[in-house]
């Protein structure tokens, strides 16, 4: 698959998964993620895989809680709520296979090359890791499903993060009967896209759409998946 392929393919995966992942696949998109650029070559990242069924589903019981708070949150938007009702936020059960991404400072000591003005560089740097490990699986035919309805001291606690570690994220990865053709949120009226817009110079200059490059005509010209 052609990297502007990948990148107009991959979707934020809830409901097409259909099982795990195979360990030989799942290794080739960890090697593509602990290859993504590092502030200092600190290689910040944490992965720990979750494939134990209880704990997959204790995971699985406090996102649907926190869902339920979002949605509390919406009352006063029955047309928003009603929306929202419709969209799926993950598919830990599904996938079988969690993996928990953390963000640990300590990897490369104190004096870390490029970080010492911007403390945030390092959290960037995992998050580098992370859209590597999702265009490989989209090139390996996985889903990759973000989950981000938890509170993190939940999920340290869950996977033994010790207090210097912050998790970034709980990824569902694994085979997936289909991807959407369109992201869910799109599909199901939350948000849609915009369009590239780009400032000359400075943010105060008038900025205009730009659809002219090569992402944006990879994007057109991408064939959907089967399925």
């Amino acid at each position: 698959m052609e990297l502007y392929d990948a990148i107009a393919r991959r979707r934020d995966t809830r409901a097409e998964f259909t099982g795990p992942p195979s360990d030989e696949a799942l290794t080739r998109v960890l090697e593509a993620a602990n290859r993504a650029p590092s502030v200092g070559m600190s290689q910040p990242w944490v992965f720990v895989t979750v494939r134990d069924p209880a704990r997959l589903r204790t995971f699985h019981d406090h996102v649907a809680a926190e869902r339920e708070v979002f949605a509390a949150s919406l009352a006063d938007d029955p047309e928003r709520a009603a929306t929202f009702s419709r969209i799926k936020v993950e598919g830990i059960v599904e996938a079988g296979l969690g993996l928990v991404v953390g963000h640990d400072p300590t990897t490369a000591g104190e004096r870390v090359l490029g970080r010492h003005a911007i403390a945030d560089t390092g959290l960037y740097s995992v998050c580098l890791a992370i859209q590597n490990l999702w265009l490989a699986a989209t090139a390996e035919g996985l889903g990759v499903g973000w989950v981000s309805f938890y509170r993190e001291e939940v999920l340290a606690d869950l996977v033994g993060f010790p207090g210097h570690v912050r998790p970034v994220a709980w990824l569902c990865v694994g085979e997936v009967a289909a991807l959407p053709d369109a992201p869910d949120l799109e599909r199901f009226g939350w948000r849609s896209r915009s369009p590239l817009v780009v400032h000359e110079e400075s943010y105060a200059a008038p900025a205009a759409p730009s659809g002219q490059g090569a992402f944006a005509a990879a994007a057109r010209n991408a064939v959907p998946p089967a399925g």
